[in-house]
């Protein structure tokens, strides 16, 4: 089997990464196309490039962010074409960053490139069946056309690390950007609510840190952003990991990178409580669930994590065993390739 990995999209990002790994760990040859050039230029770079590949490749997977390769896509390939959607830009860019207004021409234009998009290929991915009951509910897309592919994290070097954790305070973590979906407000409302409970935060992300490190905060360290590899190292000296707490409607339909990141590293986690990660995760076996855009719940939480090892340990060890029975590159290549050998 040999799959043309096609478009603009991000080489570095999570996403990618996970699935062209794991399809090659499956025996897939992937011949990637891609081009991060700006504007008409990357149309023809990858047109170009695309010549060497024309023929030799049994399926076009368009990677993600792909909305603006779509068109390209149809137009050189004459074999079928997967096109990994993960999220809505409309749903992003109106309605979670709220970048532009609802009926503005950009929100237009924004809809129209998930519309269009979709309706050029023959399957579409995205990561949680209520993405998928999104897109069919506001683009009017058949369910048939969608398969469920998880996030996942790359095993690699996300993993269960013997970090020495300092036993005077009790740590919590979280890595993120300061978007509406990650909740950082709600986060720092715990932050502010725990002090003087011995309790400490280590805050990656450098947009986090620009906009709140000047803010009071005894007990919040603002680290700027670090690899996808040293990531593990801090991750595993925390006693708890945060997922996503934002009360956008987004937030509901995801189960974010950095949780399946902290699965695999198997550190305990706390994240929003939502239809996707309620029908994922069982709450205090999994996982802890907390309210979401609710800071006290969070606060709550916390010290319901750092008062009870045995609950630590235990939803440690599952959402370890989780990540490994449904979560792994390996495994999500593998559903990935059945996926595309239905279609073919």
């Amino acid at each position: 089997m040999k799959v043309c990995y096609f478009g603009n999209y991000n080489r570095e990002y999570n996403r990618n990464q996970i699935l062209i790994k794991g399809l090659k760990l499956n025996g897939v040859e992937v011949l990637e196309c891609n081009s991060r050039k700006a504007g008409l230029a990357k149309y023809i770079d990858l047109f170009k490039k695309h010549q060497q590949f024309k023929n030799k490749y049994d399926v076009m997977v368009v990677g993600f962010p792909g909305y603006q390769s779509m068109w390209l896509a149809k137009f050189v390939c004459r074999k079928k074409i997967v096109f990994d959607a993960f999220s809505s830009i409309y749903d992003s860019m109106v309605f979670d960053r709220k970048k532009t207004k609802q009926k503005s021409p950009k929100a237009l234009y924004y809809y129209l490139l998930d519309y269009v998009s979709c309706r050029l290929a023959d399957l579409i991915l995205l990561d949680t069946q209520e993405h998928i009951d999104y897109f069919v509910r506001q683009f009017k897309i058949s369910q048939n056309k969608f398969k469920k592919i998880l996030v996942g994290s790359d095993d690699s070097f996300m993993q269960p690390r013997a970090e020495v954790k300092n036993n005077d305070k009790f740590l919590v973590h979280f890595h993120g950007s300061n978007i509406p979906l990650q909740g950082v407000n709600y986060i720092l409302g715990a932050a502010k609510l725990l002090e003087g409970q011995n309790i400490s935060f280590n805050i990656i992300g450098s947009s986090i840190k620009k906009q709140y490190q000047n803010n009071k905060y005894t007990n919040v360290s603002f680290l700027d952003n670090v690899t996808h590899k040293d990531l593990s190292k801090y991750m595993s000296k925390a006693d708890v990991c945060l997922g996503v707490f934002g009360d956008t409607d987004k937030a509901n339909r995801v189960i974010a990178n950095k949780v399946f990141e902290a699965m695999a590293a198997k550190c305990p986690i706390i994240t929003g409580r939502s239809q996707a990660s309620d029908n994922f995760f069982i709450d205090k076996d999994d996982v802890v669930l907390a309210k979401m855009a609710d800071s006290q719940d969070l606060a709550d939480k916390i010290l319901l994590i750092k008062n009870n090892k045995e609950l630590s340990n235990k939803i440690s060890d599952n959402a370890y065993q989780l990540f490994q029975k449904t979560s792994t590159p390996k495994i999500l290549g593998r559903e990935l390739l059945n996926t595309i050998n239905e279609i073919l």
